[in-house]
């Protein structure tokens, strides 16, 4: 049973290595407390392997993938869209980052999230010929193990990244990955024909557009509100800033 469980761990665990779970999981810990986004992957974990360990390998064939890359680019993308519109509904010349969503809806939003996006996903399926032929306590076990320490390997670096990075910044950029994810599901799941590098490059077009026009908007209202300002107060700022390069 040891031997199934390492044996489960490590197949998991490298499957996920620079998959969109991993991906995710990196980028919701640039928005949300760390201890939020494990405790969310280690319950999706749990549901999705026990599906995959217990039943999984029968149903594999006759999940419906289009439909459920259909809701996980849907949830992708309102995640997206929300954090987007925390970014950018505070004023332009504040410097202080939106304020997170309670640990409470943060939760159910990681968990949603990667519970849509690992179903039918080759982790699963991953799973799944495992228990066909091993203990399925143990491959659950393993399984769980090793995407829980898959996810937690992403947050540290999300959160190494995040203490060099601007929180407003952050944010904006985990918006537009969110995007990004919608959009590649989606590609992945109906153009099947495309390679990975092909749908990746169609689905960063419209984040990117997105990320330019904001990078404009931010730009000219900054540009604004010094115009705007007295000055006074234009004469104390430079000074300040001579000052602090001193």
């Amino acid at each position: 049973m040891i031997a199934t469980i390492l044996l489960s761990f490590g197949v998991l665990f490298l499957a996920e290595l620079g998959d969109k779970s991993q991906l995710m999981a990196l980028t919701f810990s640039l928005r949300y407390r760390w201890w939020v986004v494990l405790a969310g992957i280690s319950v999706a974990s749990v549901a999705v392997n026990l599906i995959a360990a217990g039943v999984g390998h029968f149903l594999g064939t006759a999940l419906p993938a289009n439909a459920i890359a259909v809701v996980t680019a849907l949830t992708l993308l309102v995640v997206g869209l929300w954090t987007l519109r925390d970014a950018l509904s505070s004023d332009n010349d504040s410097e202080e980052a939106p304020e997170p969503p309670s640990a409470r809806n943060a939760f159910l939003v990681v968990i949603s999230a990667f519970t849509l996006a690992e179903l039918g996903d080759r982790t699963m399926f991953a799973a799944a010929a495992l228990a066909s032929s091993n203990n399925w306590l143990a491959v659950w076990i393993g399984s769980v193990a090793g995407m829980v320490a898959a996810g937690g390997l992403a947050i540290l670096v999300g959160k190494f990244a995040g203490k060099h990075l601007p929180e407003r910044g952050i944010a904006t950029a985990s918006g537009l990955l969110f995007l990004f994810f919608a959009g590649k599901t989606v590609l992945d799941a109906f153009v099947p024909a495309l390679s990975g590098w092909g749908s990746a490059g169609l689905a960063l077009i419209v984040p990117a557009v997105l990320g330019l026009g904001v990078l404009v908007w931010r730009k000219r209202g900054l540009s604004a509100a010094r115009a705007s300002e007295p000055a006074g107060v234009r004469s104390r700022v430079l000074e300040k800033g001579v000052l602090e390069k001193g």
